[in-house]
């Protein structure tokens, strides 16, 4: 049986023995009640029949019998009670409602009554068990008589018999209000437990533990409470290291604030790129539906940084190929121009074309050498320079270019900072590359106020703090499509992100110059995410 057929037979068991116990209690209590009601009645009847004048005129007169035998029974059909018994002190009989009675002695207690004391008794007498009251009748201080009015115990079961009744229809009231209750409480347990029993729960408990554990990926649940607030329902151990949740439950405010924007009622979603301060994570979602009732989203979290890196690294090392791939090109063209000038004798002309073309590179290595001492920063915008030139845009590395030994960045860092941002420049500034417009870049790297500072400029279209905002966490690549930048296509700006948050620094736009991204870094950084200095 399910949880909930085992829960409402054990509430109708439980409830149905608590009305019981009530009803026999309450009939008890009954009982009692009119027990001590049957005893406050006979000593009323007795003890105001006793006070009666005509009762002690009664007493002292020849026959007794003659004059209280029709009093005493036109009382007792009166008052419905089942005998009043008028008796000498010695105990003899008067009244009756049996006459063969009268003249024989009383089957009860008297001492009591003999002694001044008006009392009351449970006794078995001619009539059967009884509750009987017997008082004295007083003529002055001289006790005359007595008087015992009672009830039989048949009398008053019958009385309790015909309320019997209307107890039992309350109780099975009662037992049907509570069914009705602990059927809807079963039902609603039925619909949260999905009809299964302890053995099916324990099990898909167990189950569902040990694949959360044993996935590769990171698994988040989110789910809605009763107000309707989004809630965090699961979060596994890949998950929680993916993110650097801590133990124990999780609040939507822990989450990074990408993820924070799902909720449940997201769409459907594959492969979706989302970058936290140390980790770059693909990330799927997908509704989770129960009877065609949508009651969460699953959002699962790939850790792709390792891969990322190593394709940044193999995108530069691709980068470098074919620079030196063009540069051959170039060179053997340079080469076949001045074998061919040597050979119709224009040897002024040969010379001169090569010293030019060395003296402009030169200049621009001998600048780089000198300000910035950090050998792969050089070596990268002198690379970026070439591979500008070759897309027919021109960059620029500015004369306020300089810097001395990293210090806050590993060289890695440096490159994908300044490598990424200048990537992105180059492909904006063609996209608005026209016939009356060359494509420009400008790039500048120095130390200013305890700062890194990294500016590049484009002739491109620029982007505004939105964009940037959603390129710093999501992804962004400043390619049309249908006329919009296309989103997810590029990590650039979402890596440099990573890094300058990682430092501490910020990434923003120049608002003079839109088509102009400036990164701040301090140059001395408390700590990075992971916890190294």
């Amino acid at each position: 049986m399910s949880v909930a057929t085992r829960l409402l037979i054990l509430q109708l068991v439980v409830l149905t023995l608590v009305i019981a116990a009530l009803s026999v209690l309450i009939a008890l209590d009954e009982r009692r009640d009119s027990d001590d009601a049957s005893r406050r009645e006979v000593t009323g009847i007795a003890e105001t029949y006793a006070l009666s004048a005509s009762t002690i005129a009664a007493l002292r007169s020849p026959d007794p019998t003659a004059l209280l035998q029709p009093e005493a029974e036109r009382i007792r059909a009166a008052t419905d009670t089942d005998f009043i018994v008028v008796m000498a002190p010695d105990g003899t009989r008067y009244t009756h409602p049996d006459p063969t009675l009268i003249g024989q002695r009383f089957g009860g207690h008297i001492d009591r009554a003999l002694a001044g004391e008006t009392f009351t008794e449970t006794y078995t007498g001619s009539l059967g068990p009884s509750i009987r009251a017997v008082t004295p009748v007083r003529d002055g201080d001289e006790i005359v008589g007595l008087v015992s009015v009672g009830v039989t115990r048949e009398r008053i079961g019958q009385q309790f018999a015909n309320s019997l009744p209307s107890l039992l229809r309350i109780s099975a009231i009662a037992v049907g209000i509570a069914a009705i209750g602990a059927t809807l409480v079963s039902n609603r347990i039925r619909r949260q437990t999905l009809g299964l029993d302890p053995d099916q729960l324990r099990r898909m408990y167990e189950h569902h533990d040990a694949v959360l554990r044993s996935i590769g990926e990171g698994l988040i649940v989110f789910g809605r409470d009763r107000d309707g607030r989004v809630r965090v329902d699961v979060v596994n151990d890949e998950a929680r290291r993916l993110l650097w949740l801590p133990d124990g439950p999780i609040t939507v405010d822990q989450l990074p604030e990408t993820l924070r924007r799902i909720g449940p009622d997201a769409d459907e979603e594959h492969d979706e790129v989302h970058v936290t301060a140390d980790r770059i994570l693909v990330v799927g979602r997908a509704p989770v539906l129960w009877d065609g009732r949508r009651i969460g989203t699953v959002v699962t979290l790939r850790d792709h940084t390792d891969l990322q890196n190593a394709l940044g690294e193999l995108d530069s090392t691709r980068s470098v190929a074919e620079s030196l791939r063009a540069q051959a090109h170039e060179y053997a063209n340079r080469l076949h121009t001045i074998v061919t000038m040597v050979e119709l004798g224009h040897h002024d002309e040969a010379v001169a074309f090569t010293t030019a073309e060395l003296a402009t590179s030169q200049q621009l290595i001998d600048r780089l050498i000198a300000a910035v001492h950090e050998p792969a920063l050089a070596a990268l915008l002198l690379g970026k320079v070439t591979e500008a030139a070759q897309q027919g845009v021109e960059l620029t590395v500015t004369e306020d270019t300089a810097m001395g030994p990293l210090t806050m960045l590993t060289p890695l860092e440096m490159v994908t900072v300044v490598g990424n941002l200048i990537d992105n420049a180059i492909d904006a500034a063609r996209s608005t590359e026209t016939d009356e417009t060359a494509p420009w870049v400008e790039v500048t790297v120095a130390e200013e106020d305890s700062n890194l500072v990294i500016r590049v400029a484009d002739s491109g279209p620029g982007m505004d703090p939105d964009a940037l905002t959603r390129a710093m966490t999501r992804g962004y690549s400043t390619k049309q499509v249908d006329g919009r930048p296309a989103m997810q296509r590029g990590l650039g700006l979402a890596l440099v992100a990573q890094v300058v948050a990682r430092h501490g620094g910020r990434l923003r736009t120049e608002p003079s110059l839109a088509g102009m991204l400036v990164v701040e870094i301090p140059l001395h950084t408390p700590g990075r995410r992971d916890g190294t200095r």
